[in-house]
């Protein structure tokens, strides 16, 4: 139906390119619903233009030039930023239904069928089960909720800090009042709840409808070998299913970088987008005017100075690629020279 839509959202160009990865899981997976991105003012123009060549409707959003109600909530609840980004999904009202879907998730199978559910669908947290994990649901745009929504975000907040807790404490019957809105879990699969029950997935996994790589480390986190079909990062995490993120990397490889190589030219790809670029190089501005496309053998993430940092701080550090000792030294002698 032409006033269904999956919806999604990325504040920043890394969450854009799992938004990208997402909006091509589901058109290869053939919905025959509408697809909008909700993004923020920071995802740069590249990354714009990518996601309008995927995405039915791409919406720029900004709590603070996002109307009066918005704005008042925000002054009174800072902290709440991201969350009150992401209720905007609420004020779509030209769709009758939505499934939300957050940019750290993909679909391996066609999940159409989720628009027969009613507000608010989700499927459980792996880690308090009796709350919904909100990387997945099922809502009705109305200008009423969204005004609910954030009176309730004000004069509550949220118990975990996030739009989680928001939604759980504002649809706070969801444990207990219908179970035809608890979705099963293979529509959110969280990644990291793989190893903690490992004999359930063995036994459920393979009916796994869409994968949610929950944590702090994406799939954008790390490094991709297309030819090796082989991914390296600077966290070997035994919490994500290597399969996934193997498929993740392929979708993205194949699918989205020659769309990113088309808007960036030349030009190395940086504000928190991909780089082709050589296994000794440390970031993409040691690359001198060389086409993106020159050495395809290797896919390196450019992570961004936070992300590195928060790393770091967490022994997380990449020693035997980016963060090399010989890298490291490279990059001193070049300032000290």
């Amino acid at each position: 139906m032409a006033d269904h839509a999956f919806v999604t959202l990325a504040t920043n160009d890394s969450y854009a390119r799992g938004a990208m990865v997402l909006g091509k899981s589901l058109r290869n997976n053939n919905t025959s619903k509408k697809l909008v991105a909700l993004i923020g003012p920071q995802v740069s123009e590249p990354c714009q233009s990518v996601l309008k060549r995927i995405f039915d409707e791409v919406k720029v959003v900004d709590v603070l030039d996002s109307g009066d109600t918005a704005h008042l909530a925000m002054m009174k609840r800072p902290d709440l930023g991201v969350t009150f980004t992401k209720l905007h999904c609420w004020t779509l009202t030209r769709y009758s239904k939505c499934v939300f879907m957050d940019a750290d998730t993909m679909v391996l199978s066609n999940i159409d069928e989720l628009f027969d559910r009613e507000e608010l669908s989700a499927a459980p947290d792996p880690g308090w089960p009796d709350c919904f994990n909100s990387g997945v649901f099922v809502f009705r745009p109305s200008v009423e909720t969204y005004g609910k929504l954030l009176e309730y975000s004000t004069e509550h907040g949220s118990f975990d800090g996030g739009d989680q807790g928001v939604l759980n404490g504002f649809f706070s019957d969801w444990a207990t009042a219908d179970i035809s809105k608890h979705l099963p879990f293979i529509y959110n699969l969280s990644s990291i709840s793989i190893y903690t029950y490992l004999p359930a997935f063995k036994q459920y996994g393979g009916n796994a409808k869409v994968v949610h790589f929950l944590g702090k480390t994406k799939p954008w986190s790390y490094t991709f070998d297309p030819k090796a079909k082989q991914i390296s990062g600077s966290v070997q995490e035994a919490t994500t299913h290597p399969s996934f993120l193997l498929d993740w990397w392929t979708l993205y490889a194949s699918a989205v970088v020659p769309m990113l190589q088309q808007q960036y030219g030349d030009q190395p790809f940086h504000s928190g987008c991909v780089e082709f670029q050589h296994s000794d190089m440390v970031t993409s501005e040691n690359v001198q005017g060389e086409s993106s496309a020159s050495h395809p053998q290797e896919l390196q993430t450019r992570l961004s100075s936070e992300e590195r940092k928060e790393q770091w701080e967490q022994g997380q550090a990449d020693y035997m690629g980016m963060d090399s000792f010989d890298n490291i030294k490279r990059k001193l002698d070049t300032f000290l020279k």
